[in-house]
């Protein structure tokens, strides 16, 4: 790639898959070690709304991580959930309410941006993407799960926010991650891409889809990528995995060979899909494709499945 944006996420790094933190898990349990933690002038924080991070725009630039004092200060709920400990220092996670988000509007010294936006931007440093994604996974988990689903009992986070707990019936809840499929496609020099409504105009990825119960990765690929497309596939082999924080999936990065041809769209999941030449996806990748066509920004594992098969 040539595109500044490229830079930070070289062929084989996709975002969120770095882990700069020690998880710490022994601490969970620690409440009285958590609380001193939290309360060390040290610790940091990361503030989540939604699909969004808070950003404080500092005068050599925007920072993200904040101290526990700005979070609180910028409204942020009380409850946190530790991360890990960066250089020593403990890393938290915290949730904004959106009457706190509303009155920052039109601040200039902070903004509340979708999470997305602030990669491709270059705003928030990658190295730190691993933990943000882990600050937004936990911070949506606990606000889709509020209450026991064995008993309907309002829960309580417990665990360094690790887990809940029923008062009620006992029951123990943990977060969960989804395990997604994201394949590229080949048949000898051509590659197979979809295009999804909600993408950007013009761009082009992987098919995907999440795994079903029950069912091997290898037989998740064949099976998504005969519902998609109509094609037929076999060779499946495994690339590399990457952490989605949308909400909280990992994207497991496959390889697959077309044993037939013809593409039959199932158009209640893609808007298209079609095979690309080697040229084709190239000129897409650097975004030089002369009909405006684009491949996936080089923060998504989808980039690096092309890139590598581009320079097999």
């Amino acid at each position: 790639m040539t595109t500044t944006a490229a830079k930070p996420f070289p062929l084989g790094q996709p975002g969120f898959i770095s882990n700069p933190i020690d998880r710490a898990a022994h601490l969970r349990t620690d409440n009285e070690k958590l609380f001193a933690l939290e309360t060390h002038r040290n610790a940091r924080a990361y503030v989540v709304y939604r699909d969004s991070i808070l950003v404080k725009q500092d005068t050599d630039g925007p920072r993200a991580c904040l101290t526990l004092d700005e979070a609180r200060g910028y409204g942020a709920n009380p409850g946190t959930i530790f991360l890990g400990l960066r250089d020593g220092a403990a890393v938290f996670g915290m949730g904004i309410p959106a009457p706190a988000v509303e009155k920052l509007i039109g601040r200039n010294d902070v903004v509340v941006g979708d999470l997305r936006g602030q990669i491709t931007q270059g705003a928030l440093p990658p190295h730190e993407l691993s933990t943000i994604a882990m600050a937004k996974s936990l911070v949506s988990w606990h606000q889709r799960n509020g209450f026991c689903c064995n008993c309907g009992t309002r829960s309580a986070m417990t665990t360094g926010g690790w887990k809940r707990d029923c008062p009620n019936c006992k029951t123990e809840h943990f977060p969960r991650t989804d395990p997604v499929v994201i394949m590229l496609v080949t048949n000898g020099d051509k590659c197979l891409l979809g295009r999804q409504k909600q993408f950007p105009p013009g761009m082009w990825s992987c098919l995907a889809g999440f795994v079903e119960v029950a069912e091997t990765i290898e037989d998740a690929v064949r099976r998504e990528i005969l519902e998609e497309s109509g094609i037929v596939c076999s060779d499946v082999g495994y690339y590399l995995a990457q952490p989605w924080p949308y909400p909280s999936s990992l994207m497991i990065g496959c390889t697959a060979v077309a044993t037939t041809d013809d593409i039959v769209v199932d158009r209640t999941e893609l808007e298209d899909a079609r095979w690309f030449s080697r040229d084709e996806a190239q000129l897409m990748l650097k975004r030089e494709h002369p009909d405006g066509m684009t491949g996936p920004h080089p923060v998504a594992i989808a980039h690096h499945l092309l890139g590598q098969w581009l320079q097999a």
